[in-house]
C-alpha cells in the first residue's frame, strides 16, 4: 500500500468508529429515557439489563445503521480534506481521481465484508437475546400470533384446526387433525381439549375420536374418560408470531423457516424473504454511498463541511424512502422481494456512478 492509501484509509476507518461511538451512546441514552421505567418497574439488575439488552441493542442499532455511518464518515473527513486544499494537492500531484478512489473502496469493502458476516450471523443471534427480554420485560403484548380458528399444515398431507388456543397455559380447545392420501381425506383425530406435555412435541387430548376413511368405509373410536399421550409435529411457539420474529433468525434457518412457512401455509412469507435478501444488499450500500459521499465532499465549496454533510444527510434521507418505498410495494405483491430490496442499490447506484465522473478531477 502507498503512503496516499495507508493516509485515507486511517483517516475513514477512524471517523467511521468515532461516528459509530458518538451514534451508539445517543441511541443508547435516547432508549435508556424511554424504558427506564419498565426497568424499574421488573426489579431488574443493571447487569442483566447491561447484558442482555444493551449490549445486543448496541449491535443491532449499528447494523442497521452502517450504511449511513459509511456515508457520514466519509463525507467527514474527505471535506475537511478539500477544505485544507489537500484533495487539490493531490490531484495536482498528477493523481487520478480513479486511483484517489481505491483506498476508499477498499475502506468500504472491508467494512461491507464485516457488515455481511454481522447481518446473515452475529445481528440475528444478538436480536435473539435483545427480543426476548425486549418481549418479556418492555413491550409484552407485542404477540401477533392467532389464538382463534387457526388452520395450520404440519405437514404436506397432515393439516390441523384450532378453535381457540390459551398461550398461558399451551392448551388447545377443539382440536382437529386431518390426514390425506391422493388428496383424499383418509382419517382424522379429534380432541375436546389438547394440552402441550412437553419435548419432543408431546400432547395429551382428552375426549377424542379417530375416524378412519377406506372409501365409502368408515371406522369411529371414541373415548371420552381416557386420555390419549400422542406426539404431534406441533409446538406452543407454532402459535407466537412477532413482527421482528425475522430478525432473531441466522440466515442458515431462515431459508429453511422460509421453506417451512410456505408448506404449514400459516401467512405471508414475503416479508422473511425481504429480510433475507437485505442482509446482503445492505452490505453493498456501504460501497455505494461511500463512492457518492467521496464524489460530493471531494471539492472545495464555500460551505465547507456543514453543506457536505447537510447533502449527505438528504441523501440519506432520499436513500431510506426509496427503500422503504420499494419494499412497501413488495410486502404487497407489486414487486418481486428480490428486485424491492436491490431497487433502492440500483438507482443509487446509477446515481453514485453520474456523481464520479463529475467530480472534480
Amino acid at each position: 500500500m502507498k503512503l496516499l492509501d495507508r493516509y485515507i484509509l486511517r483517516k475513514f476507518f477512524s471517523s467511521f468508529f468515532f461516528t459509530v461511538l458518538v451514534f451508539s451512546l445517543v441511541a443508547i441514552i435516547i432508549d435508556f429515557s424511554q424504558n427506564v421505567e419498565e426497568f424499574i418497574d421488573e426489579k431488574l439488575p443493571a447487569g442483566r439489563v447491561i447484558q442482555e439488552f444493551y449490549l445486543p441493542f448496541t449491535v443491532w442499532i449499528n447494523g442497521l445503521l452502517w450504511p449511513m455511518f459509511a456515508l457520514i464518515s466519509v463525507i467527514f473527513f474527505t471535506s475537511r480534506m478539500a477544505f485544507n486544499s489537500e484533495i487539490i494537492a493531490i490531484l495536482n500531484a498528477g493523481v487520478s481521481l480513479r486511483r484517489l478512489a481505491r483506498p476508499y473502496l477498499v475502506g468500504a469493502g472491508i467494512l461491507a465484508l464485516l457488515h455481511l458476516v454481522a447481518n446473515h450471523y452475529v445481528i440475528p443471534h444478538s436480536n435473539k437475546t435483545r427480543l426476548d427480554f425486549y418481549h418479556s420485560y418492555i413491550h409484552k403484548e407485542s404477540d401477533k400470533g392467532k389464538s382463534r380458528d387457526i388452520h395450520m399444515f404440519i405437514s404436506p398431507d397432515t393439516k390441523i384446526f384450532v378453535k381457540d388456543y390459551f398461550k398461558r397455559d399451551s392448551f388447545a380447545r377443539n382440536f382437529r387433525l386431518e390426514h390425506f392420501e391422493d388428496n383424499e381425506l383418509r382419517w382424522l383425530l379429534k380432541a375436546e381439549e389438547a394440552r402441550w406435555k412437553g419435548a419432543p412435541n408431546k400432547w395429551e387430548l382428552n375426549k377424542y375420536e379417530i375416524r378412519t376413511f377406506d372409501g365409502m368405509k368408515e371406522s369411529l373410536v371414541m373415548n371420552n374418560r381416557d386420555k390419549l399421550d400422542t406426539t404431534i409435529n406441533l409446538t406452543p411457539a407454532d402459535f407466537v408470531r412477532y413482527d421482528d420474529t425475522k430478525e432473531m433468525i441466522p440466515t442458515n434457518r431462515l431459508q429453511d423457516f422460509i421453506a417451512e412457512e410456505k408448506l404449514r401455509g400459516t401467512g405471508n412469507t414475503r416479508v422473511y424473504e425481504i429480510e433475507l435478501y437485505r442482509r446482503t444488499a445492505d452490505p453493498v450500500t456501504v460501497i455505494i454511498v461511500t463512492l457518492i459521499g467521496m464524489a460530493m465532499a471531494s471539492r472545495k465549496v464555500r460551505g465547507g463541511m456543514g453543506l457536505h454533510l447537510a447533502m449527505g444527510i438528504v441523501i440519506g434521507a432520499l436513500f431510506v424512502f426509496v427503500a422503504r418505498f420499494s419494499i412497501t410495494f413488495a410486502t404487497n405483491e407489486a414487486l418481486h422481494p428480490l428486485l424491492g430490496v436491490w431497487l433502492p442499490n440500483i438507482v443509487f447506484g446509477i446515481v453514485a456512478v453520474i456523481l464520479f465522473m463529475k467530480a472534480q478531477k
